[in-house]
C-alpha cells in the first residue's frame, strides 16, 4: 500500500495536525508507559499522564473545555483488523513514529459494510499531535520499526468504557463501549461475538 505523510495534503480529510500547546513533557511521560513485545495494550486513562500540566492544556485548549481521558496505546502491531469511530475527535501522540490505517465514516454502506480498499495509510512522526476527526474510521496504530510504538489517546472522558446497556440492530449494533462504534474483519482475530463489517483485504503495514 502507499504511504502518505500526516503533512500530504491527503490527510485533511481524515484529520489534523495540532499546534498551539507544547507536549514535550507528555511524550517524555509516555515513554515510560509499558510497550509489549507482541500485540498492544490499551488504557484508556492513566492516573500518571492525566496529572502532568499539560493535561489542563489539552483539556482547555485542544477540547474546550470538555472533560477529557489521557491513556494509551503501545505495542505491535500490522494489521487493520477493525475499524472504529467515535462522535468526538481523537487525539494522538507518538512517543515513537506510528502508522494510522484510515477510512470515512461516509463509505459504511447502508447495509454496514465498509470496503477496506478505500483506506488510506498515513505516518505519523514522533512528536506530532494529531487530530483525528470523528468522521474518520480509524483502529489501532500499526509500526515498522521492530521497537514497536507508543502513542497517546485523548478521548472524551468515559469513552471505550464498558456499556451499561445492551445494543442491538442497525448502527446500535456495532457499539461496544460507550461512544465506540466498531466494524471487525472476519480475519481481525476479534472477540467471538464482535460486530463485522470490513470487507475486503485485511490490510497490512509492513
Amino acid at each position: 500500500m502507499k504511504i502518505y505523510e500526516i503533512t500530504d495534503p491527503e490527510f485533511a480529510a481524515y484529520g489534523r495536525i495540532l499546534g498551539g500547546v507544547d507536549l514535550t513533557g507528555m511524550v517524555e511521560a509516555l515513554k515510560k508507559t509499558p510497550c509489549p513485545e507482541d500485540g498492544t495494550i490499551y488504557v484508556p486513562g492513566d492516573p500518571e499522564l492525566e496529572k502532568l500540566p499539560e493535561a489542563a492544556e489539552i483539556q482547555s485548549k485542544l477540547y474546550g473545555e470538555l472533560p477529557v481521558q489521557i491513556g494509551y496505546c503501545n505495542g505491535h502491531n500490522h494489521k487493520l483488523n477493525a475499524l472504529e469511530y467515535h462522535r468526538s475527535s481523537e487525539l494522538n501522540l507518538g512517543a515513537d513514529e506510528f502508522y494510522l490505517i484510515l477510512g470515512k465514516q461516509t463509505d459504511i454502506t447502508p447495509d454496514g459494510t465498509f470496503d477496506t480498499s478505500t483506506c488510506k495509510v498515513f505516518r505519523a512522526p514522533a512528536g506530532v499531535p494529531v487530530e483525528v476527526y470523528a468522521t474518520t474510521l480509524h483502529y489501532a496504530p500499526c509500526n515498522k520499526k521492530k521497537e514497536g510504538f507508543r502513542v497517546l489517546v485523548v478521548l472524551p472522558k468515559g469513552t471505550n468504557t464498558e456499556l451499561s446497556g445492551t445494543h442491538s440492530g442497525g448502527e446500535d449494533g456495532h457499539l461496544t463501549a460507550v461512544n465506540k462504534w466498531l466494524l471487525g474483519h472476519p480475519e481481525g482475530g476479534l472477540p467471538e461475538g464482535s460486530p463485522m463489517g470490513l470487507v475486503g483485504e485485511n490490510l497490512t503495514v509492513e
